[in-house]
């Protein structure tokens, strides 16, 4: 594939660098790219407000950039992304049983997470996490996703004068009116219709180019990389 990002370093291995800034961009990624799917996902699974679930979400990631727990993950074993949610829900867990004995008199200390044991646990929260629990943790993960991407390609091509470019874009992929075509864009932009392919093509290319540059980022494996830009794009990437 010719627009492979040139980006080849996975959260994974930039999680393990020796190198602090280079940890904290990495968990920087992580959370940008993660923080809407859990929030929605401790939303619904969990049943909380708005405010709690934010709090648990930024406790979470805390922890986990605190106590290094996403860095043992194992690739062999189960998605990043799906890896993400257990320990989280696992997280969750922890933090309510530490809730209760507060209650109940008893000390508030934390039992620290198992990483291990959320790995083995995969498959047993598998079937106790509702179906639309899941598949909203994964479309609010590619809407986050195409969010950023789409922002980066807008001020790529702000910053390049290429306005016409991004109306059309807007126009024909992300808001279309009913009935839209490439000769009727062409008339209205005093553009002809290859002139109009042609700048779509571009664009595209851009912003794909640009989502899988992030997703590169935020995927455990090359392996996981290229299952999600096929599910994604249709598209084998290397």
């Amino acid at each position: 594939m010719a627009d492979f990002p040139a980006t080849r370093h996975s959260v994974i291995e930039r999680m393990n660098s020796r190198d602090e800034d280079v940890r904290r961009a990495a968990y920087g990624d992580l959370v940008e790219g993660y923080w809407k799917a859990l929030h929605r996902y401790l939303r619904l699974q969990w049943r909380l407000s708005d405010d709690d679930a934010q709090e648990l979400a930024q406790a979470f990631f805390s922890e986990a950039f605190q106590k290094e727990w996403l860095d043992r993950y194992d690739s062999g074993k189960a998605r990043f992304r799906t890896f993400v949610r257990v320990c989280a829900d696992r997280f969750v867990m922890n933090t309510r049983q530490a809730a209760e004995r507060l209650k109940r008199g008893g000390g508030a200390e934390m039992v620290p997470l198992d990483v291990p044991g959320a790995e083995e646990a995969i498959a047993a929260l598998r079937l106790t996490t509702t179906p639309e629990a899941e598949e909203c943790f994964h479309r609010e993960f590619v809407r986050a996703l195409f969010e950023r991407s789409l922002d980066e390609v807008q001020k790529e091509y702000v910053a390049a004068g290429r306005h016409v470019h991004l109306a059309l874009f807007e126009r024909y992929d992300l808001d279309p009116a009913e009935g839209v075509s490439y000769a009727a864009l062409a008339k209205e932009f005093g553009l002809t219709s290859a002139q109009v392919t042609n700048y779509l093509v571009q664009i595209r290319r851009s912003f794909r180019l640009r989502a899988l540059e992030t997703l590169r980022l935020l995927c455990g494996s090359d392996e996981e990389f290229r299952r999600a830009g096929r599910e994604l794009f249709g598209l084998e990437v290397e």
